[in-house]
C-alpha cells in the first residue's frame, strides 16, 4: 500500500529548514499537548463526545462529569480536563529522564535500572491528582507490571514484559527513542523494541517500535505524512502491519476528520481485541497474537493522513475519534510536532497545559537534544572505528 499525498496546503507542507532541536521540542510538547486534550474525553465515543460537548471537541475542554469528577466513576479520583496531562506524558518525561541519566542509547536493562526506581522511590508533581506523589500511584496496571516484574519479581528485564497485557502501554512513550534516534527509523524501531521488552509482548511490544520510527521518520527533512507511514509499513510486523495498510488505506480518502470518524474505526476493527465496548473489553482483549493490533497506533497514523500533517486537524481528530483517544493523540501529535515543530502547535494550548499541569514542557526537550547530539557523536565514532577494522580485515580489493 503506497498512501496517496495529501493535497498540497501550507499547514501541511513540511518545513525542511527544521533544526533538530526544533523537532525535538515539537514532537515533546505535541505529545503532551495531544494527551491534555484528549484526556478528558478518553473512554467515550465520537457520539457521546458531541453529545456531551454540543459538537466536537476544538480544544481544551474541562472533566467529564464537571465539578463532580472527585467522586464520579470511572474517572475519580484523576482530574482529567482543564489541560491536565496524563500517564502518557508522565510516562515520556520519566523515559527523557533516563537518557538524561545514561546519555546513550537504552535497552531493557536501563528500564531495570533507572526507569524502575524513577517510578517507584521519587516523588513528582502529578497533575491529574494535583498533587505531589510517586508515579507509580497514577501509571496504570500494565506499567506498574514493570515494577511489579523487576524489582519485586527479579525478571530477566529483556523478557519481563511476556504475560503483561498487551496494550498501547510501551507505544505511548516511546517517541523520545524515535527523537534520538531522529531520521533513522530503523535504528529507532530496533532500539524501542529492546527497550519494550520490559514492559510488552506481542503488538504491543511491535507497535513501540513502530512509533519510534514513526517519530524518527518524521525528522527527516523531507518527511511527509505518506513517507512517515511508508516507513511504518516498511518496519512493521504481523497484524501491526496489516492493521496499519488497513486503517491508512481508508485515510486516503478523506480530508475531513469528522467524515473518518466511523471509517477509521471500521478498518482497525477487525484487528483489534478490545471490541465495541471500549469500558467492557471483550473476553479476549489484550491477549498477545501475531494476528492483532493495538488500536492507538494505526489510528494515530490514519488521522496524520486524514489531516495532512497538520498539528490542529490531525491531533483533533485524534481527540474526537474517543475510546483510547489520549494515548492516540499523544502519538499522532508527537509525529505531526516532529514534521512542523512547535510553531504548528498552537501557542494557547501549549500555554495552558503548562499552567494546569504545572510542568515545563521544554526542558525534556532540552536534555533530550543534548543527548542525541551525545549519542550521534558517539554512533559517529563508533561506525568510522568499524569501518577502519572492516578495511583493514577485508584488505586491498
Amino acid at each position: 500500500m503506497t498512501p496517496k499525498t495529501p493535497a498540497p496546503s501550507s499547514a501541511g507542507t513540511t518545513t525542511t529548514t527544521l533544526t533538530l532541536d526544533e523537532r525535538i521540542t515539537g514532537a515533546l510538547v505535541g505529545a503532551a499537548v495531544g494527551d491534555a486534550l484528549g484526556g478528558p474525553v478518553e473512554g467515550w465515543t465520537p457520539e457521546q463526545i458531541a453529545e456531551r460537548h454540543g459538537g466536537r471537541v476544538n480544544g481544551i475542554v474541562g472533566p467529564w462529569h464537571g465539578e463532580a469528577w472527585r467522586t464520579a466513576r470511572p474517572i475519580a479520583p484523576y482530574h482529567k480536563g482543564d489541560g491536565h496531562v496524563t500517564d502518557d506524558t508522565l510516562m515520556t518525561h520519566a523515559l527523557v529522564r533516563v537518557y538524561g541519566t545514561v546519555r546513550d542509547h537504552l535497552d531493557a536493562y536501563s528500564v531495570a535500572d533507572h526507569l524502575v526506581p524513577d517510578l517507584m522511590s521519587r516523588p513528582r508533581w502529578i497533575p491529574e491528582l494535583e498533587a505531589e506523589a510517586l508515579p507509580l500511584q497514577r501509571i496504570f496496571l500494565a506499567e506498574k507490571w514493570i515494577v511489579t516484574r523487576l524489582h519485586y519479581g527479579h525478571a530477566d528485564p529483556r523478557e519481563a514484559g511476556s504475560g503483561n497485557i498487551v496494550n498501547c502501554g510501551a507505544a505511548m512513550y516511546m517517541a523520545p527513542v524515535g527523537l534520538v534516534n531522529a531520521a533513522h527509523p530503523e535504528a529507532a524501531y530496533a532500539e524501542a523494541l529492546d527497550v519494550a521488552g520490559a514492559h510488552q509482548s506481542s503488538y504491543g511490544r511491535e507497535a513501540a517500535g513502530v512509533l519510534a520510527a514513526a517519530v524518527a521518520a518524521a525528522c527527516a527533512p523531507d518527511a511527509t505524512p505518506s513517507s512517515v507511514v511508508g516507513t511504518c509499513l516498511a518496519l512493521a510486523k504481523d497484524g501491526t502491519r496489516a492493521a496499519i495498510e488497513a486503517v491508512c488505506d481508508v485515510a486516503t480518502g478523506y480530508s475531513d476528520f469528522e467524515s473518518a470518524l466511523v471509517p477509521l474505526r471500521e478498518a482497525v476493527a477487525p484487528f483489534d481485541t478490545v471490541g465495541p465496548d471500549y469500558r467492557d473489553p471483550s473476553l479476549g482483549a489484550r491477549r498477545p497474537s501475531r494476528l492483532h493490533s493495538i488500536e492507538e497506533l494505526p489510528v494515530a497514523l490514519g488521522m496524520l493522513l486524514v489531516g495532512g500533517g497538520d498539528y490542529r486537524r490531525t491531533v483533533l481528530g485524534s481527540v474526537n475519534y474517543g475510546r483510547d483517544c489520549d494515548s492516540i493523540a499523544t502519538m499522532s501529535g508527537a509525529i505531526a510536532g516532529a514534521l512542523h515543530g512547535e510553531q504548528a502547535i498552537p501557542a494557547a494550548w501549549v500555554k495552558t497545559v503548562a499552567d494546569a499541569s504545572r510542568l515545563d514542557l521544554h526542558a525534556p526537550a532540552r536534555v533530550l537534544t543534548e543527548v542525541a547530539r551525545e549519542v550521534f557523536a558517539r554512533d559517529t565514532a563508533r561506525r568510522r572505528a568499524h569501518e577502519s577494522a572492516f578495511a583493514t580485515l577485508a584488505g586491498p580489493r
